[in-house]
């Protein structure tokens, strides 16, 4: 089990006032959780963010991409078309021209923020390594850089082409087993691979608008790591980040390890069977944070009627000394023959077998003939 990934006492770097601001109720939907791994990217990040203004296109130039702006290396543009948009961050199309890729150009005005020294130094660490992740059910960062005022952020990262997950599951109500199924395990691959990274990486605010979605191959990313903790060795963490829907109940004791993961991992495999936010029945932050600490279970518990599924959430939300690692889950009866024809066999058994067709008579093919004259 990889719950050796534990850290005690005061994660001293980050102060209070960035804590309080991405703690804010009213903005965890907006989708900033990157905006805290890129904060005073000219100052901090040296080569790999650059502090250059974007190239503008040459409008007479009739042979060039339709771009609004072309990111300092010259590799990205960005077209007018918006995809999403919150607060303070904005995300447009944008096209690598030496891949031949779309991507995902996204825009942070920095204005809000103060800068904090002991943050920076440790996003300085934070951000190189996030760069540097690679895998199949991780969203990828290609590039970062600020706007020569330092009023911008920009970053480049792949996009998925039908969004994140909780929109999707909301377009297609009729999902199979297998199917949420096939994204779960999707989804804890991606969480083994940031917990067995050296140092581990705890993901923090995992949930479905975070997890995002290839739909035509039903490919599953995990996103958004601006609020992921990199541990080290002792696999520990201190600080109150996340959404408080999906927010473990030992992170709210500012002590916890990885397994936190597990558990708001657990809330999305709920989230994704009965398409209901947990706790959705609580009206405030307090009432949330009162239910989880009790250990009572969100109302959408209720309507999972699937037995082998609701153990299964169970797991992922027991107490943080018999929850079980990724890795673990991985190995799960939950997913056994998911990818065999038996697993099909088993939800749609084969229809009872039909009566042979009575032989013809001698002169049936001389019936058929005459009547097709």
């Amino acid at each position: 089990m990889a719950a050796d990934c534990n850290f005690h006492g005061s994660d001293e770097l980050v102060s209070q006032g960035i804590e309080d601001f991405l703690f804010s109720r009213d903005l965890f939907p907006l989708g900033l959780h990157l905006i805290a791994v890129f904060l005073f990217g000219r100052r901090v990040f040296g080569s790999f963010c650059s502090s250059m203004p974007c190239v503008r296109p040459d409008p007479a130039d009739k042979d060039a991409e339709p771009f609004v702006e072309i990111d300092p290396t010259g590799r990205y543009g960005r077209y007018d078309d918006l995809l999403g948009a919150g607060a303070v961050k904005r995300v447009y199309r944008g096209f690598d021209q030496e891949e031949g890729i779309e991507v995902a150009w996204n825009q942070v005005k920095l204005r809000i923020f103060r800068e904090d020294q002991p943050m920076m130094d440790r996003l300085f660490a934070e951000v190189r390594l996030l760069r540097s992740l690679r895998h199949e059910n991780i969203i990828t960062l290609y590039n970062v850089w600020t706007d020569d005022e330092g009023n911008t952020l920009n970053f480049i990262t792949e996009v998925c082409t039908s969004g994140n997950l909780r929109e999707y599951r909301k377009r297609h109500r009729q999902v199979s087993i297998k199917a949420l199924k096939k994204w779960s395990r999707q989804i804890l691959m991606g969480l083994d691979y940031l917990h067995n990274h050296e140092p581990c990486i705890i993901h923090r605010d995992l949930n479905c608008s975070n997890v995002f979605i290839n739909g035509n191959i039903g490919q599953v990313k995990i996103g958004d790591l601006g609020l992921a903790a990199i541990v080290g060795k002792s696999h520990a963490a201190h600080s109150i980040l996340g959404t408080p829907e999906f927010m473990a109940p030992e992170l709210y004791e500012e002590d916890y390890t990885e397994l936190v993961d597990i558990y708001s991992f657990g809330m999305c495999v709920l989230e994704m069977v009965t398409r209901e936010i947990p706790y959705s029945e609580c009206d405030s932050v307090a009432k949330i944070y009162r239910k989880v600490t009790a250990g009572l279970r969100p109302a959408a518990m209720d309507k999972v009627k699937d037995p082998e599924v609701k153990a299964f959430i169970e797991r992922c939300l027991a107490k943080p000394r018999a929850r079980p690692s990724a890795s673990e889950l991985l190995r799960d009866p939950f997913f056994l023959f998911l990818d065999d024809d038996s697993y099909d066999a088993a939800l749609h058994p084969p229809s009872l077998p039909q009566p042979r067709p009575r032989p013809l008579p001698a002169d049936a093919a001389h019936i058929s003939s005459r009547r097709i004259a």
